[in-house]
């Protein structure tokens, strides 16, 4: 495997849920996801190691950075228990700003009549 992000997933009946998103660099082993910090994880989410899938996006062109865009919209969109330590809250890119003449009309506002 090279260059692709995965997800993990737990089945029950015709239903998945999204366990796990990670990327990969570059592997040979065959005990990548077995040997993986959070396959614990997975496992409790699954309830067995037959409930879980995988799926693979290969990205053999993108760069780390487009990775790890495309695995930061996932957490944020589908937030799955096992990634609970990497999901960061987005953070808007404006600035609410209060005008001079919105802080006047409080005040007016404000006083008795």
């Amino acid at each position: 495997m090279e260059k692709l992000v995965y997800l993990i997933l737990s089945r029950t009946k015709d239903k998945f849920d999204m366990v796990y998103v990670g990327d990969c660099q570059k592997t040979d082993e065959k005990s990548f996801f077995t040997s993986h910090e959070q396959f614990k994880c997975w496992l409790q989410k699954s309830g067995s190691e037959q409930s879980l899938y995988l799926a693979i996006f290969p990205m053999f062109e993108a760069s780390d950075e487009k990775r790890h865009n495309v695995i930061q919209k996932i957490l944020a969109q589908y937030k799955p228990p096992c990634n609970v330590d990497e999901i960061s809250e987005p953070k808007p890119d404006y600035v609410v700003r209060v005008s001079e003449e919105s802080d006047k009309d409080s005040e007016e506002s404000d006083k008795p009549e």
